[in-house]
């Protein structure tokens, strides 16, 4: 069955890098577009990327363009996420999300995975 698994997250001092991962198994990413999501204590949850299916076309939420990249490894069969000029309101509970496209609310699978935690603190 479908299954996402993120990794890759950790404690960070404010301006610096993280990249996290997203393995995918049970389909191959040409099947769906993946987005990551973020959710910080009390906040809803919020997409911060996607990348759609052909791996061309990708999009970020304004809060993070210009400091986050999405891309993905056909062969390893995972998306990533790297991130850089991380600021403490990045903290957050962070997920990856198969869809039918990136411009598409329609999410693909049974339930949300575990996520990994990104805390940005000095």
């Amino acid at each position: 069955q479908l299954q996402l698994v993120e990794s890759g997250g950790g404690l960070v001092q404010p301006g610096g890098s993280l990249r996290l991962s997203c393995a995918a198994s049970g389909f191959t990413l040409d099947r769906y577009a993946i987005g990551w999501f973020r959710q910080a204590p009390g906040k809803e949850r919020e997409g911060v990327s996607c990348i759609s299916s052909r791996g061309v076309g990708t999009n970020y939420a304004d809060s993070v363009k210009g400091r986050f990249t999405i891309s993905r490894d056909i062969a390893k069969n995972t998306v990533y996420l790297q991130m850089n000029s991380l600021k403490p309101e990045d903290t957050a509970v962070y997920y990856c999300r198969a869809k039918i496209g990136c411009d598409s609310g329609i999410l693909i699978g049974r339930s949300w995975g575990q996520g990994t935690q990104v805390t940005v603190s000095s």
